[in-house]
């Protein structure tokens, strides 16, 4: 992604943010911003394109994101036995249940994400670029260049950097969503291991985002919200840093291959994207499972009592359970993200020289 900047071919524009009001000219945009509105949208383009892009993707993938995780916590035979069974038990408001937490956290966890890996990104490349001598994004700028140990390094330590910055912010939200998702299943007698479980398990069926963190609150305290938080940082730090590498890396080679200039190509955009996606699920997926399974269990206990450990093993097979699901939904939730998030990106540059 090019860093922040406006483009420097102006020299015969007239000026970007003209003192008469919008609306009072010839009248052709109706919508047109204001010269302080349009300055404040431009200067956060990577938020604003963030957050619009992520609840697009969000909701449209959403159903194969709760497949996922009742894969991940509950024996189903398979994709299709569990797609069935859901709907069979729950109708089409089973695959949605715990939609609203993704659609606030997701948000604000991409806008935030990106936030901190873009200004990291620069941050990372300025001091490469003064301590070695070396141009990190006028390298990955250049035609037919190739990824490299700098680029690679640099892009993987501000993955890194966003990862775990954002996972304070995104477990409660991510354990209120699991909660929504399996709280039908844990409400049945038959998966809690001990008969009081049953009641804890059952409180938190047909809750919505905050009466579930209330309810967490209740039965585990303020800090039970943040239950599997090493989990968490762990898969979100390693995670994040395969997702950018892997964006970066392969868009400049798609770029590259598709003989366009950087960062033009929008169809190395969208593998770049579904690539990104495929590539840090598949690694992290254990350590996701790990945590899916610790978190649900969490639910039955109060505070005070020891949930059973967990312990992350990328050699047994049920820890890849609903990894093909997982797959296909991050590569599509991707491809409509990047695709999007870039689309929105350039626009809003654009916006005042139209």
């Amino acid at each position: 992604m090019p860093p922040h900047g406006n483009s420097n071919d102006n020299s015969q524009q007239p000026p970007r943010f003209p003192p008469t009001p919008p609306g009072n000219g010839n009248g052709s945009n109706p919508l047109a911003l204001s010269s302080d509105a349009l300055r404040l949208v431009k200067r956060y383009r990577v938020e604003v394109a963030a957050s619009a892009s992520s609840v697009l993707s969000s909701f449209t993938t959403f159903p194969l994101d709760s497949v996922k995780t009742r894969m991940q916590t509950y024996g189903y035979a398979g994709f299709t036995d569990c797609v069935r069974q859901t709907y069979q038990t729950e109708k089409l408001r089973g695959f949605f249940r715990g939609v609203t937490a993704p659609m606030a956290s997701i948000t604000l966890v991409r806008t935030v994400s990106f936030s901190i890996y873009q200004r990291s990104k620069l941050s990372y490349c300025e001091m490469v670029k003064r301590n070695f001598g070396y141009d990190v994004m006028a390298h990955v700028s250049a035609r037919n260049s190739y990824p490299n140990l700098w680029t690679i390094g640099t892009f993987a330590a501000a993955g890194a950097t966003a990862g775990s910055c954002i996972t304070l912010i995104a477990c409660p939200f991510e354990l209120a969503k699991l909660s929504a998702q399996v709280s039908v299943l844990m409400a049945d007698k038959k998966n809690c291991p001990r008969p009081e479980m049953h009641k804890i398990a059952a409180s938190y069926q047909s809750k919505g985002t905050l009466k579930t963190m209330a309810n967490i609150v209740k039965h585990r305290g303020y800090t039970g919200l943040w239950t599997g938080l090493p989990f968490h940082l762990m898969r979100d730090t390693l995670g994040t840093a395969t997702y950018f590498v892997t964006y970066e890396s392969s868009k400049q080679l798609l770029t590259k291959f598709g003989g366009e200039g950087a960062h033009s190509n929008p169809f190395a955009v969208l593998v770049a994207g579904g690539l990104c996606g495929v590539v840090s699920w598949a690694l992290i997926y254990p350590i996701d499972s790990a945590k899916s399974i610790y978190q649900r269990n969490s639910l039955m206990y109060t505070k005070g009592e020891k949930v059973p450990r967990v312990v992350i093993e990328p050699f047994r097979r049920n820890m890849y359970r609903g990894l093909g699901v997982s797959v296909a939904r991050s590569c599509a939730v991707n491809a409509v993200f990047f695709s999007s998030f870039e689309f929105l990106k350039k626009r809003i540059k654009a916006m005042d020289d139209e």
